[in-house]
């Protein structure tokens, strides 16, 4: 796992359309805010019901929550899975919004 800042984020979302961005927040946070992420709660994650995103497995896949914990969760958990490239949203939504704005 790596991590990545939400500034760094931004560039590659920039100059990339084809980002695999994962929101492992609940449904009703993704609802209030969100930067474009796939929602896949980290719930999910824990209990391994994975098949909707095994097409990810071999991609970069960045990772969000609100601050940064449970997205690092779900990166531990999705390298056991065997992704192969996760990277952690340091800060998560939190920082995006402080940084980047809506």
């Amino acid at each position: 796992m790596k991590d990545i800042s939400v500034s760094e984020l931004k560039q590659l979302m920039d100059s990339n359309s084809d980002i695999a961005l994962l929101d492992v927040r609940e449904p009703d946070e993704h609802a209030e805010f969100n930067f474009g992420g796939l929602l896949f709660p980290l719930g999910r994650i824990m209990s391994f019901q994975l098949e909707d995103i095994e097409d990810l497995k071999d991609r970069e896949v960045y990772v969000y929550c609100r601050s940064g914990k449970r997205s690092m969760q779900a990166c531990m958990i999705l390298e056991q899975a065997g992704f192969q490239h996760v990277n952690n949203v340091t800060g998560g939504a939190l920082a995006w919004q402080e940084q980047i704005g809506k």
